[in-house]
Protein backbone atom coordinates (compact mmCIF):
# COMPACT_ATOMS: atom_id res chain seq x y z
CA UNK A 1 0.00 0.00 0.00
CA UNK A 2 2.84 2.36 0.93
CA UNK A 3 4.71 1.81 -2.35
CA UNK A 4 1.51 2.27 -4.33
CA UNK A 5 0.83 5.58 -2.59
CA UNK A 6 4.34 6.87 -3.30
CA UNK A 7 4.23 5.66 -6.91
CA UNK A 8 0.78 7.15 -7.50
CA UNK A 9 1.83 10.44 -5.93
CA UNK A 10 4.98 10.70 -8.04
CA UNK A 11 3.07 9.98 -11.25
CA UNK A 12 0.40 12.52 -10.36
CA UNK A 13 3.04 15.10 -9.42
CA UNK A 14 4.85 14.73 -12.74
CA UNK A 15 1.58 14.75 -14.62
CA UNK A 16 0.27 17.61 -12.51
CA UNK A 17 3.37 19.67 -13.23
CA UNK A 18 3.06 19.07 -16.96
CA UNK A 19 -0.66 19.85 -17.02
CA UNK A 20 -0.11 22.93 -14.84
CA UNK A 21 2.51 24.19 -17.30
CA UNK A 22 0.14 23.54 -20.18
CA UNK A 23 -2.65 25.14 -18.17
CA UNK A 24 -0.58 28.28 -17.70
CA UNK A 25 0.10 28.35 -21.44
CA UNK A 26 -3.66 28.16 -21.98
CA UNK A 27 -4.17 30.97 -19.44
CA UNK A 28 -1.51 33.09 -21.16
CA UNK A 29 -3.26 32.65 -24.50
CA UNK A 30 -6.63 33.57 -22.97
CA UNK A 31 -5.46 36.64 -21.07
CA UNK A 32 -3.29 38.07 -23.84
CA UNK A 33 -5.91 37.60 -26.55
CA UNK A 34 -9.06 38.39 -24.58
CA UNK A 35 -7.78 41.31 -22.47
CA UNK A 36 -8.96 42.28 -19.00
CA UNK A 37 -12.60 42.83 -20.04
CA UNK A 38 -12.84 39.51 -21.87
CA UNK A 39 -11.29 37.66 -18.94
CA UNK A 40 -13.65 39.52 -16.63
CA UNK A 41 -16.68 38.29 -18.61
CA UNK A 42 -15.36 34.74 -18.58
CA UNK A 43 -14.72 34.94 -14.82
CA UNK A 44 -18.24 36.30 -14.21
CA UNK A 45 -19.77 33.22 -15.80
CA UNK A 46 -17.26 30.77 -14.29
CA UNK A 47 -19.03 30.52 -10.89
CA UNK A 48 -22.25 29.54 -12.66
CA UNK A 49 -20.33 27.00 -14.74
CA UNK A 50 -18.72 25.60 -11.60
CA UNK A 51 -22.05 25.32 -9.75
CA UNK A 52 -23.77 23.53 -12.63
CA UNK A 53 -20.79 21.20 -13.03
CA UNK A 54 -20.94 20.32 -9.33
CA UNK A 55 -24.64 19.48 -9.65
CA UNK A 56 -24.16 17.51 -12.86
CA UNK A 57 -21.38 15.34 -11.37
CA UNK A 58 -23.26 14.87 -8.08
CA UNK A 59 -20.07 13.60 -6.40
CA UNK A 60 -20.25 10.43 -8.49
CA UNK A 61 -16.58 10.38 -9.65
CA UNK A 62 -15.38 10.49 -6.02
CA UNK A 63 -17.88 7.76 -5.06
CA UNK A 64 -16.74 5.53 -7.91
CA UNK A 65 -13.09 6.06 -6.94
CA UNK A 66 -13.75 5.24 -3.26
CA UNK A 67 -15.85 2.11 -3.93
CA UNK A 68 -13.59 0.74 -6.66
CA UNK A 69 -10.65 1.05 -4.23
CA UNK A 70 -12.42 -1.22 -1.74
CA UNK A 71 -12.45 -4.14 -4.22
CA UNK A 72 -15.95 -5.14 -3.10
CA UNK A 73 -17.77 -4.21 -6.29
CA UNK A 74 -17.63 -5.01 -9.98
CA UNK A 75 -16.31 -1.83 -11.51
CA UNK A 76 -18.32 -1.83 -14.73
CA UNK A 77 -21.54 -2.42 -12.79
CA UNK A 78 -20.72 0.55 -10.59
CA UNK A 79 -20.24 2.87 -13.55
CA UNK A 80 -23.22 1.63 -15.53
CA UNK A 81 -25.50 1.75 -12.49
CA UNK A 82 -24.99 5.48 -12.00
CA UNK A 83 -24.50 6.66 -15.60
CA UNK A 84 -28.24 6.92 -16.52
CA UNK A 85 -28.86 8.91 -13.34
CA UNK A 86 -26.03 11.30 -14.20
CA UNK A 87 -27.27 11.82 -17.75
CA UNK A 88 -30.73 12.57 -16.39
CA UNK A 89 -29.28 15.34 -14.22
CA UNK A 90 -27.49 16.81 -17.24
CA UNK A 91 -30.66 16.88 -19.35
CA UNK A 92 -32.50 18.64 -16.52
CA UNK A 93 -29.74 21.26 -16.21
CA UNK A 94 -29.80 21.97 -19.95
CA UNK A 95 -33.57 22.58 -19.86
CA UNK A 96 -33.08 24.80 -16.81
CA UNK A 97 -30.56 26.96 -18.68
CA UNK A 98 -32.81 27.25 -21.72
CA UNK A 99 -35.66 28.52 -19.54
CA UNK A 100 -33.68 30.73 -17.16
CA UNK A 101 -30.64 31.82 -19.19
CA UNK A 102 -31.99 35.26 -20.03
CA UNK A 103 -32.85 36.00 -16.40
CA UNK A 104 -29.45 34.77 -15.17
CA UNK A 105 -27.50 36.90 -17.63
CA UNK A 106 -29.43 40.19 -17.43
CA UNK A 107 -30.93 40.26 -13.93
CA UNK A 108 -28.34 38.41 -11.85
CA UNK A 109 -25.01 38.76 -13.65
CA UNK A 110 -25.97 42.17 -15.10
CA UNK A 111 -24.49 41.53 -18.54
CA UNK A 112 -26.67 40.35 -21.43
CA UNK A 113 -23.57 39.19 -23.33
CA UNK A 114 -23.50 36.11 -21.08
CA UNK A 115 -26.81 34.69 -22.35
CA UNK A 116 -25.44 32.52 -25.16
CA UNK A 117 -22.40 31.34 -23.15
CA UNK A 118 -24.85 30.13 -20.47
CA UNK A 119 -26.69 28.02 -23.06
CA UNK A 120 -23.36 26.59 -24.20
CA UNK A 121 -22.65 25.37 -20.66
CA UNK A 122 -25.68 23.07 -20.87
CA UNK A 123 -24.27 21.45 -24.01
CA UNK A 124 -20.84 20.66 -22.58
CA UNK A 125 -21.85 19.32 -19.15
CA UNK A 126 -22.55 15.71 -20.30
CA UNK A 127 -19.08 15.46 -21.86
CA UNK A 128 -17.26 16.75 -18.77
CA UNK A 129 -19.21 14.56 -16.34
CA UNK A 130 -18.75 11.44 -18.48
CA UNK A 131 -14.97 11.82 -18.60
CA UNK A 132 -14.92 12.53 -14.84
CA UNK A 133 -16.76 9.28 -14.16
CA UNK A 134 -14.22 7.28 -16.16
CA UNK A 135 -11.34 9.02 -14.36
CA UNK A 136 -12.94 8.04 -11.05
CA UNK A 137 -12.62 4.39 -12.08
CA UNK A 138 -8.88 4.72 -12.78
CA UNK A 139 -8.30 6.59 -9.49
CA UNK A 140 -10.00 3.76 -7.62
CA UNK A 141 -7.70 1.26 -9.32
CA UNK A 142 -4.76 3.54 -8.46
CA UNK A 143 -3.85 3.66 -12.15
CA UNK A 144 -2.60 7.21 -12.53
CA UNK A 145 -0.90 7.01 -15.94
CA UNK A 146 -4.21 7.04 -17.90
CA UNK A 147 -5.36 10.08 -15.94
CA UNK A 148 -2.10 11.94 -16.55
CA UNK A 149 -1.89 11.15 -20.27
CA UNK A 150 -5.54 12.03 -20.86
CA UNK A 151 -5.09 15.40 -19.12
CA UNK A 152 -1.99 16.22 -21.15
CA UNK A 153 -3.78 15.27 -24.38
CA UNK A 154 -6.78 17.40 -23.43
CA UNK A 155 -4.62 20.44 -22.69
CA UNK A 156 -2.70 20.12 -25.96
CA UNK A 157 -5.99 20.05 -27.86
CA UNK A 158 -7.20 23.13 -25.97
CA UNK A 159 -3.99 25.03 -26.80
CA UNK A 160 -4.44 24.37 -30.52
CA UNK A 161 -8.13 25.29 -30.38
CA UNK A 162 -7.49 28.53 -28.50
CA UNK A 163 -4.56 29.65 -30.65
CA UNK A 164 -6.64 29.47 -33.80
CA UNK A 165 -10.16 29.86 -32.43
CA UNK A 166 -9.91 32.93 -30.19
CA UNK A 167 -8.47 35.31 -32.85
CA UNK A 168 -11.10 34.09 -35.33
CA UNK A 169 -14.11 34.47 -33.03
CA UNK A 170 -12.95 37.81 -31.55
CA UNK A 171 -13.96 39.47 -34.80
CA UNK A 172 -17.55 38.54 -33.93
CA UNK A 173 -17.34 39.98 -30.41
CA UNK A 174 -16.60 38.85 -26.86
CA UNK A 175 -19.94 37.06 -26.45
CA UNK A 176 -19.18 34.77 -29.38
CA UNK A 177 -15.61 34.22 -28.18
CA UNK A 178 -16.68 33.24 -24.65
CA UNK A 179 -19.22 30.83 -26.16
CA UNK A 180 -16.42 29.27 -28.21
CA UNK A 181 -14.22 28.85 -25.11
CA UNK A 182 -17.01 26.93 -23.39
CA UNK A 183 -17.96 24.81 -26.40
CA UNK A 184 -14.32 23.82 -26.95
CA UNK A 185 -14.78 21.53 -23.91
CA UNK A 186 -16.83 19.19 -26.11
CA UNK A 187 -13.81 18.46 -28.31
CA UNK A 188 -11.20 18.37 -25.51
CA UNK A 189 -13.28 16.14 -23.20
CA UNK A 190 -14.13 13.78 -26.07
CA UNK A 191 -10.43 13.39 -26.84
CA UNK A 192 -9.76 12.77 -23.16
CA UNK A 193 -12.39 10.00 -23.02
CA UNK A 194 -10.95 8.34 -26.12
CA UNK A 195 -7.52 8.37 -24.48
CA UNK A 196 -8.90 6.76 -21.32
CA UNK A 197 -10.71 4.05 -23.27
CA UNK A 198 -7.36 2.74 -24.54
CA UNK A 199 -6.41 1.83 -20.96
CA UNK A 200 -9.48 -0.23 -20.14
CA UNK A 201 -8.77 -3.96 -19.68
CA UNK A 202 -8.48 -5.62 -23.08
CA UNK A 203 -10.38 -8.70 -21.95
CA UNK A 204 -13.32 -6.66 -20.69
CA UNK A 205 -16.55 -8.19 -21.99
CA UNK A 206 -19.77 -6.20 -22.03
CA UNK A 207 -22.95 -8.20 -21.60
CA UNK A 208 -26.55 -7.09 -21.97
CA UNK A 209 -27.27 -7.55 -18.26
CA UNK A 210 -24.34 -5.28 -17.40
CA UNK A 211 -26.37 -2.30 -18.56
CA UNK A 212 -29.16 -2.99 -16.06
CA UNK A 213 -28.57 -0.69 -13.04
CA UNK A 214 -28.04 -2.51 -9.74
CA UNK A 215 -30.06 -0.97 -6.93
CA UNK A 216 -27.62 -1.87 -4.14
CA UNK A 217 -24.67 -0.47 -6.10
CA UNK A 218 -26.59 2.72 -6.79
CA UNK A 219 -27.48 3.15 -3.11
CA UNK A 220 -23.87 2.64 -2.01
CA UNK A 221 -22.68 5.22 -4.52
CA UNK A 222 -25.26 7.76 -3.35
CA UNK A 223 -24.34 7.19 0.30
CA UNK A 224 -20.93 8.68 -0.52
CA UNK A 225 -21.86 11.11 -3.31
CA UNK A 226 -24.64 12.98 -1.49
CA UNK A 227 -22.53 14.32 1.41
CA UNK A 228 -19.60 14.87 -0.96
CA UNK A 229 -21.82 16.83 -3.34
CA UNK A 230 -23.27 18.71 -0.39
CA UNK A 231 -19.87 20.10 0.48
CA UNK A 232 -18.99 21.05 -3.08
CA UNK A 233 -22.49 22.33 -3.76
CA UNK A 234 -22.34 24.70 -0.79
CA UNK A 235 -18.96 26.00 -1.91
CA UNK A 236 -20.23 26.38 -5.47
CA UNK A 237 -23.33 28.23 -4.28
CA UNK A 238 -21.13 30.73 -2.47
CA UNK A 239 -18.95 31.09 -5.57
CA UNK A 240 -22.09 31.48 -7.72
CA UNK A 241 -23.54 34.21 -5.48
CA UNK A 242 -20.25 36.06 -5.27
CA UNK A 243 -20.35 37.97 -8.61
CA UNK A 244 -24.11 38.51 -8.23
CA UNK A 245 -23.81 40.24 -4.85
CA UNK A 246 -20.56 41.94 -5.78
CA UNK A 247 -21.82 43.51 -9.01
CA UNK A 248 -25.19 44.50 -7.51
CA UNK A 249 -23.70 46.23 -4.45
CA UNK A 250 -20.81 47.90 -6.28
CA UNK A 251 -23.15 49.22 -8.98
CA UNK A 252 -25.35 50.73 -6.27
CA UNK A 253 -22.24 52.19 -4.63
CA UNK A 254 -21.42 54.13 -7.78
CA UNK A 255 -18.84 51.91 -9.50
CA UNK A 256 -19.16 51.45 -13.25
CA UNK A 257 -19.83 48.06 -14.85
CA UNK A 258 -16.56 48.37 -16.79
CA UNK A 259 -14.58 48.88 -13.56
CA UNK A 260 -16.23 45.88 -11.88
CA UNK A 261 -15.72 43.55 -14.85
CA UNK A 262 -12.10 44.66 -15.36
CA UNK A 263 -11.08 44.45 -11.67
CA UNK A 264 -12.85 41.12 -11.24
CA UNK A 265 -11.01 39.87 -14.30
CA UNK A 266 -7.66 41.00 -12.84
CA UNK A 267 -8.31 39.31 -9.50
CA UNK A 268 -9.93 36.11 -10.80
CA UNK A 269 -8.12 35.85 -14.13
CA UNK A 270 -4.60 37.03 -13.30
CA UNK A 271 -3.96 36.79 -9.56
CA UNK A 272 -5.84 33.69 -8.41
CA UNK A 273 -4.52 31.42 -11.20
CA UNK A 274 -0.99 32.32 -10.07
CA UNK A 275 -1.83 31.61 -6.44
CA UNK A 276 -3.33 28.27 -7.45
CA UNK A 277 -0.10 27.15 -9.13
CA UNK A 278 0.92 24.89 -6.20
CA UNK A 279 -2.51 23.28 -6.35
CA UNK A 280 -1.21 20.76 -8.89
CA UNK A 281 0.99 19.42 -6.08
CA UNK A 282 -1.65 19.37 -3.36
CA UNK A 283 -4.27 17.98 -5.73
CA UNK A 284 -1.96 15.19 -6.85
CA UNK A 285 -1.27 14.23 -3.25
CA UNK A 286 -4.95 14.40 -2.33
CA UNK A 287 -6.07 12.29 -5.28
CA UNK A 288 -3.53 9.62 -4.37
CA UNK A 289 -4.48 9.94 -0.70
CA UNK A 290 -8.19 9.05 -1.05
CA UNK A 291 -7.86 5.34 -1.99
CA UNK A 292 -4.94 4.83 0.44
CA UNK A 293 -6.73 6.26 3.47
CA UNK A 294 -9.99 4.58 2.43
CA UNK A 295 -8.25 1.19 2.44
CA UNK A 296 -6.40 1.94 5.69
CA UNK A 297 -9.61 2.81 7.50
CA UNK A 298 -11.42 -0.26 6.18
CA UNK A 299 -8.59 -2.31 7.73
CA UNK A 300 -8.49 -0.13 10.90
CA UNK A 301 -4.90 0.93 10.20
CA UNK A 302 -5.39 4.37 11.77
CA UNK A 303 -1.73 5.13 12.51
CA UNK A 304 -0.81 4.43 8.90
CA UNK A 305 -3.57 6.76 7.68
CA UNK A 306 -2.46 9.52 10.06
CA UNK A 307 1.14 9.27 8.87
CA UNK A 308 0.01 9.52 5.24
CA UNK A 309 -1.92 12.69 6.04
CA UNK A 310 1.11 14.19 7.82
CA UNK A 311 3.24 13.42 4.77
CA UNK A 312 0.65 15.03 2.50
CA UNK A 313 0.59 18.24 4.58
CA UNK A 314 4.41 18.36 4.76
CA UNK A 315 4.82 17.90 1.01
CA UNK A 316 2.16 20.56 0.35
CA UNK A 317 4.03 23.09 2.49
CA UNK A 318 7.39 22.19 0.92
CA UNK A 319 6.15 23.37 -2.47
CA UNK A 320 3.81 26.07 -1.17
CA UNK A 321 6.25 28.05 0.99
CA UNK A 322 8.90 28.83 -1.71
CA UNK A 323 6.24 29.82 -4.25
CA UNK A 324 4.48 32.00 -1.68
CA UNK A 325 7.74 33.78 -0.85
CA UNK A 326 8.37 34.40 -4.55
CA UNK A 327 4.91 35.89 -5.08
CA UNK A 328 5.22 38.07 -1.97
CA UNK A 329 8.66 39.57 -2.66
CA UNK A 330 8.55 39.64 -6.48
CA UNK A 331 4.87 39.96 -7.49
CA UNK A 332 5.65 41.91 -10.65
CA UNK A 333 7.79 39.13 -12.20
CA UNK A 334 5.13 36.43 -12.72
CA UNK A 335 2.50 38.99 -13.79
CA UNK A 336 4.83 40.51 -16.39
CA UNK A 337 6.12 37.17 -17.61
CA UNK A 338 2.74 35.48 -18.03
CA UNK A 339 0.34 38.30 -18.78
CA UNK A 340 2.51 41.28 -19.86
CA UNK A 341 0.90 43.45 -17.19
CA UNK A 342 1.54 44.93 -13.74
CA UNK A 343 -2.14 44.94 -12.85
CA UNK A 344 -2.87 42.92 -9.74
CA UNK A 345 0.47 43.38 -7.94
CA UNK A 346 -1.14 44.61 -4.72
CA UNK A 347 -3.69 41.78 -4.76
CA UNK A 348 -0.99 39.16 -5.28
CA UNK A 349 1.28 40.53 -2.55
CA UNK A 350 -1.46 40.69 0.09
CA UNK A 351 -3.23 37.39 -0.62
CA UNK A 352 -0.25 35.08 -1.22
CA UNK A 353 0.75 34.41 2.44
CA UNK A 354 -2.77 33.28 3.33
CA UNK A 355 -2.92 30.76 0.51
CA UNK A 356 -0.47 28.55 2.42
CA UNK A 357 -3.47 27.43 4.46
CA UNK A 358 -5.42 26.65 1.31
CA UNK A 359 -2.64 24.36 0.11
CA UNK A 360 -3.06 22.11 3.16
CA UNK A 361 -6.85 22.39 3.07
CA UNK A 362 -7.01 20.13 0.00
CA UNK A 363 -5.49 17.04 1.69
CA UNK A 364 -7.70 17.75 4.73
CA UNK A 365 -10.82 17.58 2.57
CA UNK A 366 -9.62 14.42 0.79
CA UNK A 367 -8.92 12.76 4.15
CA UNK A 368 -12.40 13.52 5.48
CA UNK A 369 -13.95 12.07 2.32
CA UNK A 370 -11.82 8.93 2.54
CA UNK A 371 -12.78 8.53 6.21
CA UNK A 372 -16.44 8.59 5.24
CA UNK A 373 -16.79 11.91 7.06
CA UNK A 374 -17.68 14.12 4.10
CA UNK A 375 -20.47 15.66 6.20
CA UNK A 376 -17.84 17.37 8.36
CA UNK A 377 -16.25 18.89 5.27
CA UNK A 378 -19.72 19.93 4.11
CA UNK A 379 -20.45 21.73 7.40
CA UNK A 380 -17.10 23.51 7.30
CA UNK A 381 -17.73 24.63 3.74
CA UNK A 382 -21.24 25.80 4.65
CA UNK A 383 -20.11 27.88 7.63
CA UNK A 384 -17.17 29.25 5.65
CA UNK A 385 -19.41 30.20 2.73
CA UNK A 386 -21.90 31.99 5.00
CA UNK A 387 -19.03 33.87 6.67
CA UNK A 388 -17.44 34.78 3.34
CA UNK A 389 -20.68 35.97 1.75
CA UNK A 390 -21.64 38.02 4.81
CA UNK A 391 -18.27 39.77 4.95
CA UNK A 392 -18.34 40.37 1.19
CA UNK A 393 -21.78 41.99 1.31
CA UNK A 394 -20.92 44.20 4.31
CA UNK A 395 -17.52 45.40 3.08
CA UNK A 396 -18.72 46.05 -0.48
CA UNK A 397 -20.82 48.93 0.86
CA UNK A 398 -17.67 50.63 2.21
CA UNK A 399 -16.56 51.66 -1.31
CA UNK A 400 -13.21 49.85 -1.14
CA UNK A 401 -13.54 48.26 -4.57
CA UNK A 402 -12.79 44.55 -4.67
CA UNK A 403 -10.86 44.57 -1.40
CA UNK A 404 -14.03 43.47 0.34
CA UNK A 405 -13.90 40.29 -1.74
CA UNK A 406 -10.21 39.81 -0.90
CA UNK A 407 -10.83 40.09 2.85
CA UNK A 408 -13.83 37.75 2.63
CA UNK A 409 -11.75 35.22 0.71
CA UNK A 410 -8.91 35.26 3.27
CA UNK A 411 -11.35 34.87 6.18
CA UNK A 412 -12.95 31.87 4.50
CA UNK A 413 -9.58 30.16 3.98
CA UNK A 414 -8.69 30.63 7.65
CA UNK A 415 -11.97 29.31 8.96
CA UNK A 416 -12.42 26.23 6.74
CA UNK A 417 -8.81 25.05 7.12
CA UNK A 418 -8.84 25.24 10.92
CA UNK A 419 -12.33 23.74 11.13
CA UNK A 420 -11.33 20.68 9.09
CA UNK A 421 -7.98 20.32 10.85
CA UNK A 422 -9.64 20.41 14.28
CA UNK A 423 -12.15 17.67 13.38
CA UNK A 424 -9.56 15.43 11.72
CA UNK A 425 -7.37 15.64 14.81
CA UNK A 426 -10.38 14.84 16.99
CA UNK A 427 -11.30 11.80 14.87
CA UNK A 428 -7.80 10.39 15.01
CA UNK A 429 -7.67 10.85 18.78
CA UNK A 430 -10.94 9.08 19.48
CA UNK A 431 -10.74 6.56 16.58
CA UNK A 432 -14.51 6.42 16.69
CA UNK A 433 -14.85 6.57 12.96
Amino acid sequence: MKSKFVKSTIILLIGGLLTKILGMVIKMIETRLLGAEGIGLFMLISPTFNLLLTISQFGLPTSISTLVARDQYRSKHLILSVYPFMLGINVFLFLFLVLSGRFLSTSLLHDERLYHPLLCIGLVLPFITSSSLIRGYFFGKEKMVPHVLSNITEDLIRIVLFLFGIPYFLQFGLECTISFLILSNIISESVQMLTLFFFFPKKLIWKKEDFIPKKDYFQDVLSISIPTTGSRFIGSIGYFLEPIFLTSILLKSGYSNHFIVTEYGILEGYVLPLLMLPSFFTMAISQALIPVISKAFSKKQFSFAKNKLKQAVLFSLMIGIPITCFFFFFPNLPLNFLYHTNKGISYLKIISPFFLLLYIQTPFTATLQAMGKAKIAMKGTLFGMILRTTILCILSFFKIGLWGLVIAMITNIFFVTFYQGYHINKLFKTKKI
